[in-house]
């Protein structure tokens, strides 16, 4: 079974283009929403993301919504913790796919992690 974990270096969960998630306002809080669209830079990108190093500068302080555990999944988009590691790998696939492609070194690099 595969097992849903943090590829370092990828960053796809970092490109933040409201317009790849037009539903935003369907699980985020008006002020979660407020600091998600606040994150955004001109370019799609998280302002806080690293592109040179390709990883977050706040990690350890990142918003909820940047979080993939559990209680979060659950509250914002009902996900039950025993259906948490399917739903993650699945959104990072997607996520992936639409940033670099579903052929892309980081595809690769995340489903050999993950056990794909």
């Amino acid at each position: 079974m595969a097992n849903w974990h943090c590829v370092k270096h990828c960053g796809a969960c970092c490109h933040l283009d409201p317009s790849d998630r037009p539903d935003l306002d369907q699980y985020l809080s008006p002020p979660e929403l407020a600091l998600y669209l606040s994150l955004v830079g001109e370019d799609g990108w998280c302002v806080n993301y690293d592109a040179l190093n390709r990883e977050c500068r706040v990690y350890a302080e990142r918003p909820r919504f940047c979080r993939v555990e559990a209680d979060v999944f659950q509250d914002l988009y009902g996900i039950e913790p025993d259906e948490l590691n399917e739903f993650a790998i699945d959104c990072c696939r997607e996520q992936i796919e639409g940033v670099y492609g579903d052929r892309s070194l980081e595809m690769l690099k995340f489903d050999q992690a993950v056990g794909i």
